[in-house]
């Protein structure tokens, strides 16, 4: 298969699952198994085409971007953006700690990720049913912005989790309206993702580079199509979760776990 074709695949499945509870990493290691392009196996490719999944997320919402910078000195907009640099920062801090301290690595076999998938899947039906005509409220609270921070770094630590999904859900768990977490969710997105590539690539030109003006033409490709299908998938489940829950992204993980684990099983 050709590398552009290759990075074009990728593409798509980040921008696809990158804010659907159901894990881009997980799903992009799964497809790499059976793709064969050299600058797909770097993790600097991995992380930087998530990239084009939060540029998504900006044109999405650029409008509420721009309240929020507008009316900063608002106290209620004040106090949203704390809590957004809140959860970021306890991400921030933890990633720090699990790169540079601990040289912590995304696993590079399909098991975790399976295992991930199933159990997440078994947690999406736990919460959707114990939040079943629960009382929510649309304004994040400290607990909320926190426990979406732990909820970027569980997912940093176990691809499969999903980073979006994770942190709806602690959300919602937490008695926030679906709406309410799901922006909260993709705007702590914005500055997570960019931070993370930005380190990515920092390190990359830093140990010597060994990609070529080549690769890195493609890790803009991948990027620029993840933006569109993230774009997409964005608009869409803004509409979607209006009025829907996460049962049926639930029963999938739970499918797709299983299928994984039954071709594990039998040596693939």
């Amino acid at each position: 298969m050709p590398d552009w074709i290759a990075v074009i695949i990728l593409g798509i499945i980040e921008g696809l699952t990158e804010f659907l509870p159901v894990s881009s990493t997980g799903h992009l290691l799964i497809a790499d198994r059976w793709i064969h392009a050299g600058v797909t196996k770097t993790e600097l490719f991995k992380v930087v085409i998530q990239c084009g999944a939060v540029m998504a997320v900006l044109l999405v919402f650029s409008k509420r971007a721009k309240e929020l910078l507008m009316s900063s000195r608002d106290p209620a907009t004040r106090g949203y953006l704390m809590k957004l640099a809140w959860a970021f920062g306890i991400t921030a801090a933890g990633g720090l700690v699990l790169k540079k301290v601990l040289h912590w690595k995304l696993p590079e076999t399909v098991f975790p990720v399976a295992m991930a998938t199933l159990i997440g899947g078994v947690v999406i039906l736990v919460i959707e049913r114990w939040l079943r005509d629960r009382p929510t409220v649309a304004e994040m609270s400290w607990a909320a912005a926190t426990a979406v921070g732990c909820a970027q770094l569980l997912a940093a630590t176990c691809p499969g989790t999903s980073r979006s999904g994770a942190c709806i859900l602690f959300a919602l768990a937490l008695g926030i309206s679906r709406p309410a977490a799901t922006e909260f969710s993709f705007l702590v997105g914005i500055p997570t993702m960019f931070a993370a590539s930005g380190l990515e690539i920092l390190s990359e030109l830093k140990a010597g580079s060994t990609l070529t003006s080549s690769d890195w033409m493609l890790v803009g490709l991948g990027t620029l199509v993840s933006a569109i299908s993230a774009f997409l998938v964005v608009r869409w489940l803004l509409r979607f979760v209006q009025s829907h829950t996460f049962v049926g992204f639930g029963w999938y993980r739970i499918v797709l776990g299983t299928v994984l684990i039954l071709w594990l099983g039998r040596g693939a």
